[in-house]
């Protein structure tokens, strides 16, 4: 397949106009501080556009539309759980973060429990980031793939440099702006999408729904099922709130963004709104979805993220189509220099800092550039990795399995500091590493048969966070006597 030129010129200028933006708005880093933290200075609504675009990554754009084309809409389920666990974030956990100047989440579990506790759960969030997100590079590379003669390494590399160009030199303000912009981009490719959906199926929109109606394709509500369902209500509401929970108190990735806000008060309005917006743009594409399957009128295909880039290089007008490739090539790369840059800041001040004793920030801030080379390198390999390790799999699945494993235990971490007031660091890490190793025999035991499927991957969060707190607590209790309940104040 190949696109038509003015397809292409969109696409090459939407590139370099990012590394552009990335460069004008980065500002002159001279320390640390300025370079992951943006100086503590960002506008709360820019944080805000700037967390729903780096969550979304290409796997909203690509695969979301692939589980309502194959399903219905009951990922709108999840959105409600994920108001719900910000809610909480906001309450429980960001008022820890704002009592001092920490440079990142694991900062907070230093001062509870030690450095020990604050790099075990940094290296094991730098894991799990490092493999959750190579898996949605190679996402982002497939439109890339379908519509040239590159291999998928060569795909990878190019969208891998374009993103680095600006990481690297403008940090967390270059990556914050980026991401608002290109949250802009792939909101108009996803309405245009739908408009052109309108108009190459006959009778458009009110043919659409009529045709989805009976076949059920406009369900968002499974109040019945077990903890096995993805798509069961309760799955949705409590398995899907302690995943954001964790994924928006707990990872560095997002807490990173809320920690360059001036006050806790934007915090909180930055993190809030964030959910709105989500649910806005599950049902955006989620629509799309429901929409490319009366068009193709219920066609198998290979993958289901497949299905929408196919649409977009077959039947989207000249230009239109390379304005959708140019938006999931923008929700990638949001959400992988977003990873770049967390991914040094916790190596840099969790890591490297408190190992060699170094604190002069210009020295941490050339450390840290260093580190976003490293890691950039360690995605694009990763992603290349991912090639044959995906194929006919939904990959917003796969991403949702890597982060649960890590992501029980690191929430169930920060709530142990919260909530056992006698835990120590042994404490800590028992609880923590019982609820990774918990969280992974029962996914490793599930997929290979030796464990009934019992427990779907989205109740990991939640599971591995209750195995935390009991084991921290448990603990507590043999190694220094009765534990006690702390206030809900903070960590």
């Amino acid at each position: 397949m190949t696109l038509p030129t003015l397809d292409l010129v969109v696409l090459v200028a939407y590139i370099l106009g990012v590394i552009a933006l990335g460069l004008v708005t980065a500002g002159r880093q001279r320390t640390a501080e300025d370079y992951f933290l943006a100086d503590r200075s960002i506008p709360w609504l820019a944080i805000c556009f700037s967390v729903v675009a780096t969550e979304t990554s290409a796997l909203t754009v690509v695969s979301v539309p692939g589980t309502a084309y194959v399903g219905d809409l009951w990922l709108l389920q999840l959105t409600i759980g994920y108001i719900a666990g910000r809610i909480a974030v906001a309450v429980l956990l960001l008022p820890g973060y704002f009592r001092g100047r920490i440079s990142t989440a694991y900062a907070i579990l230093e001062e509870r429990f030690g450095p020990a506790t604050r790099r075990f759960a940094s290296v094991l969030f730098m894991v799990t980031r490092a493999l959750a997100d190579s898996v949605r590079i190679f996402v982002a590379a497939i439109p890339l793939v379908l519509i040239t003669n590159l291999d998928y390494w060569q795909a990878i590399l190019l969208l891998g440099a374009a993103t680095l160009a600006y990481t690297y030199v403008g940090g967390l303000r270059s990556v914050v702006w980026v991401d608002v912009s290109q949250m802009a981009i792939y909101l108009v490719g996803g309405v245009a999408a739908l408009v052109v959906l309108g108009q190459v199926v006959p009778g458009g929109w009110e043919e659409i729904i009529r045709a989805a109606r009976p076949a059920g394709k406009l369900r968002v509500f499974h109040f019945e099922g077990t903890m096995a369902d993805a798509n069961w209500f309760w799955t949705g509401l409590i398995g899907g709130g302690f995943l954001t929970m964790a994924s928006h108190g707990a990872d560095q990735l997002i807490v990173q963004r809320l920690l360059a806000a001036p006050s806790l008060k934007g915090a909180r309005k930055a993190l809030v709104g964030s959910s709105l917006l989500v649910m806005g743009q599950f049902a955006l594409f989620l629509l799309v979805g429901v929409g490319l399957w009366v068009y193709f009128q219920g066609a198998a295909f290979e993958s289901p993220d497949e299905i929408f880039p196919r649409f977009i290089i077959e039947r989207m007008p000249a230009g239109l189509a390379g304005l959708l490739l140019a938006a999931i090539m923008a929700a990638m790369m949001s959400t992988v220099s977003s990873s770049l840059n967390s991914l040094a800041s916790a190596a840099t001040f969790d890591i490297y800092a408190p190992l060699t004793g170094r604190t002069d920030s210009r020295h941490l801030l050339k450390v840290g550039r260093g580190f976003t080379l490293l890691w950039a390198a360690v995605l694009l390999g990763g992603a290349m990795a991912f090639q044959q390790a995906l194929e006919g799999t939904p990959v917003v699945v796969v991403a949702l399995q890597i982060a649960s494993f890590t992501y029980g235990g690191l929430l169930g971490g920060f709530l142990l500091a919260l909530l056992v007031r006698r835990a120590d660091q042994t404490d800590a890490i028992l609880a923590i590493s019982a609820a990774v190793l918990a969280m992974s025999v029962l996914w490793i035991g599930q997929r290979v048969g030796l464990i009934p499927p019992l427990v779907n991957s989205l109740w990991f969060a939640c599971l591995g966070s209750i195995i935390a707190l009991a084991v921290g607590f448990g603990s507590s209790r043999l190694l220094h006597g009765r534990g006690t309940v702390a206030d809900t104040s903070g960590p």
